[in-house]
């Protein structure tokens, strides 16, 4: 089971998916769970996850089996895909590319 905390509202998933937060609009796997009502500042997923894209930071505290899209910082484990963050980007491997603008921290 992992947990996906937005601004405070926690989501329960069944094993890696696709999150999505943009325009105060959250998806799972392509569905509308909820709006929340405020501007996204940072995404919490508990577990491992597949794709992720949100307008704010992403903290995963597992592995990210797809890319990562944000429009804040990043930290994660393990990504199979890229990240393309605006902020700085701390993550264990990625496999594929990484666009920051801030600084990258690979191997922490």
């Amino acid at each position: 089971m992992n947990r996906i905390q937005i601004n405070g509202l926690t989501i329960e998933t069944e094993g890696p998916t696709s999150v999505s937060v943009c325009n105060g609009r959250v998806f799972v796997d392509g569905k509308q769970i909820t709006k929340i009502g405020s501007a996204c500042t940072k995404v919490i997923i508990k577990g491992n996850v597949g794709d992720i894209k949100a307008d704010g930071s992403v903290e995963v505290d597992g592995n990210v089996n797809g890319d990562i899209d944000a429009g804040g910082h990043v930290s994660c484990g393990d990504v199979s895909g890229s990240i393309d963050a605006g902020g700085h980007v701390t993550a264990k491997n990625v496999k594929q590319n990484v666009d920051a603008g801030g600084h990258v921290r690979i191997g922490r």
